[in-house]
């Protein structure tokens, strides 16, 4: 089966690894030629660095990232770099591929999954799914069968607040300081309206009914110390 070249990111597209396993690296980087015809793709072991780049510029068009980093383990640098970047989808590939995993890396905001170990044929089926806007999963995994079961209270917590967008985790950050609406408005510069809308969103997407549920979440996912990381 033949590709392509423009597709399915179009000409001049750009791409990111983050991994810091040099043989996989390297394969993964001839893969991604092969099935998606990217010739840019700039690799880093560590998500700090790769932070920096994208922030940088300029911005790649898709970006795969390990679950595992030296300086990251686990959601917490998904969230990190789907804030950073909310218009880049983010293709998890790791050999972490425990059906809560992926579910809760896909509620964090990954555009898609794909196990390590997956053929070659199945990267080209998931990067043309994420191309054309859509979420790639394996075949066995059913966002509906058992998404709601955790890795760790932390993990769940943190695909939780992987949903806000960057000015809702703002707010949340201020509700966890102990400002009202009101204070809220005044220190972003917003009307006190926006502030309810936006805190009824919050709990929404934190499946909560009060502020201090909220709270207690992103004291569970140490959220205030992900924040200051941010870039």
């Amino acid at each position: 089966m033949s590709i392509d070249p423009n597709l399915p990111f179009g000409a001049g597209a750009r791409a990111m690894i983050i991994d810091d396993h040099p043989l996989f690296c390297d394969a993964l980087r001839l893969t991604l030629r092969a099935v998606t015809g990217i010739e840019e793709i700039s690799a880093f072991e560590r998500l700090d660095p790769a932070l920096a780049a994208v922030q940088a510029g300029p911005v790649p068009n898709v970006i795969v990232l390990d679950l595992n980093l030296p300086d990251v383990t686990g959601l917490d640098g998904l969230i990190r770099l789907h804030r950073s970047v909310p218009q880049v989808p983010l293709v998890v590939v790791s050999s972490m591929a425990d059906h809560r995993i992926i579910c809760a890396a896909i509620r964090a905001g990954a555009a898609g999954f794909v196990p390590k170990h997956s053929q070659r044929d199945t990267f080209r089926t998931a990067f043309q799914t994420v191309a054309a806007g859509q979420t790639y999963l394996p075949d066995d995994i059913d966002m509906t069968e058992g998404a709601d079961v955790p890795v760790t209270d932390r993990e769940d917590a943190l695909a939780r607040l992987g949903q806000l967008t960057r000015q809702q985790g703002t707010i949340l950050q201020l509700i966890c300081e102990g400002k009202l609406n009101k204070q809220i408005a005044y220190d972003l510069s917003i009307a006190e309206t926006t502030v309810k809308a936006h805190v009824t969103a919050i709990m929404r997407k934190l499946g909560v009914q009060s502020r201090t549920q909220a709270v207690l979440i992103a004291q569970e996912a140490s959220y205030s110390s992900l924040l200051q990381k941010a870039p």
